[in-house]
């Protein structure tokens, strides 16, 4: 049957390692880093990889678990899984191969909207891609966009069980090993793919040696589970010469305050806190600022970071990014091992799922800005 060997890609999934999702940005600068040419009110930097995004895209979804059933999943299978204690979101879609100009190639059918919050960060925050997608257009992996020679806005002849002329979107980086092209749920109908042939599971609080054997459970050996936790995390060695985005600002926070500590934590940390300064708070809780400092924990440990000199600010990017980076260094992170780093964060939210979250957004990171 055609679609049996997308499994073999499926199982050497790279990751979908360094995704999540991206809020809308202000263009950059406190007043002395501002670019070049530009004037007026301080602002925070432009957050890296992104952009205005519509739709169903609302959240940040890090993958723990890759499933692939090469039957498919039933819905007995679905709604095992998702009751697995410590399950936050679960993903299923289609999948088979297929050809193209007589060249064989690996789809998956997915919910554009839903599947948009679990690639890469600068995938997700193509607004075009997506609305293609979810048009009935097709998005091929970079790889696949240059081997095939595609031209966006031409259409080509996918065939599998049924050959459905699809009009091609666009190439991305989807760090999805194994996979070619993406179709919405409608032209995987249409092509005829295996009904959800893989799944996705987020649990964050979760052991990942419970996680999977809970997962064998529900499926028995028939399934493939790949583990997507754990990655190493790079250290910034040194400080660009000027600060105009997060990117920058997160890099050179860690270079300067906490050698040890991968600039990729105090990425996720504010990623997950604020949406890089998007929702300032106050919190429930009464924090404030883009690390959402509580005001007692900033009276210790705020400091007046990159910038002009004056009393450090909680609302202010330059000076809430270091004072993070310092006061994660105290807590643990200076020591350079995973044990501490994660009493660090655990220390910055008790909570062991918000320690799993911001290691998992931290690899993303990791995967997608090198």
């Amino acid at each position: 049957m055609a679609g049996a060997s997308i499994v073999a890609g499926l199982v050497v999934f790279a990751a979908l390692a360094a995704g999540g999702v991206a809020a809308h940005s202000s263009d950059a600068g406190r007043s002395g880093v501002l670019p070049a040419g530009a004037a007026g009110s301080a602002s925070p930097p432009v957050p890296a990889g992104r952009a205005d995004l519509s739709g169903d895209f609302s959240g940040i979804v890090l993958p723990d678990l890759l499933i692939v059933a090469p039957n498919g999943l039933t819905g007995p299978d679905v709604t095992g899984l998702r009751a697995i204690r410590g399950v936050r979101k679960m993903l299923t879609f289609d999948g088979a191969q297929i050809t193209l100009g007589g060249r064989p190639a690996s789809v998956i059918g997915v919910n554009a909207d839903r599947f948009r919050s679990w690639v890469p960060l600068r995938a997700a925050s193509d607004q075009a891609l997506w609305t293609g997608l979810a048009s009935g257009e097709f998005i091929a992996s970079q790889q696949a966009g240059t081997s095939f020679g595609l031209a966006a806005g031409s259409s080509y002849s996918l065939a599998a069980r049924s050959t459905v002329e699809v009009r091609f979107a666009g190439s991305a980086s989807l760090d999805i090993a194994g996979v070619d092209f993406l179709v919405n749920q409608s032209v995987s109908r249409s092509l005829g793919l295996i009904h959800r042939v893989a799944a996705l599971i987020s649990a964050p609080g979760a052991s990942i040696a419970t996680l999977k054997a809970q997962v064998r459970e529900v499926l028995g050996s028939g399934a493939s589970i790949v583990d997507l936790r754990g990655r190493r995390l790079p250290v910034a060695t040194a400080q660009p010469v000027r600060i105009t985005t997060y990117l920058q600002l997160f890099q050179a926070s860690a270079a300067k305050y906490c050698p040890a500590l991968s600039w990729t934590i105090l990425a996720a940390i504010g990623q997950i806190e604020s949406a890089d300064g998007q929702n300032m708070g106050p919190s429930s809780a009464g924090a404030l600022g883009p690390m959402q400092f509580l005001p007692s924990t900033w009276a210790e440990w705020g400091i007046d970071g990159f910038g002009p000199a004056g009393p450090p600010d909680i609302m202010d990017p330059f000076d809430a990014v270091p004072s993070a980076a310092r006061m994660l260094c105290a807590d643990g992170a200076s020591a350079g091992t995973q044990d501490g780093l994660r009493q660090a964060i655990f220390a910055y939210n008790h909570a062991e799922w918000y320690v799993n979250e911001v290691l998992a957004l931290a690899a993303r990171y990791a995967a997608e800005y090198r």
